[in-house]
């Protein structure tokens, strides 16, 4: 997975010389009202965080959920 901006040219959206194949799923997310935006430099933790997932580097959320438990006691 990797992270990229775009721009809106004519209804469509622009992706410059990126290539994405045909068929590609992609997620788009459109700032506006609700105060969405990244910073470059946010971007790049995003492209870390992201690449440091795909080499397993991660904490499963049920097994977050099972640890905070633990510390709680319940």
């Amino acid at each position: 997975m990797r992270v990229m901006t775009a721009r809106v040219a004519d209804g469509k959206i622009d992706v410059g010389d990126a290539e994405l194949r045909d068929g590609a799923t992609v997620a788009v997310l459109i700032p506006g009202s609700s105060g969405f935006s990244l910073s470059e430099e946010d971007q790049e933790d995003l492209e870390l965080a992201l690449s440091e997932i795909q080499a397993g580097h991660y904490t499963d959320g049920r097994e977050l959920l099972r640890e905070l438990r633990g510390l709680t006691g319940r």
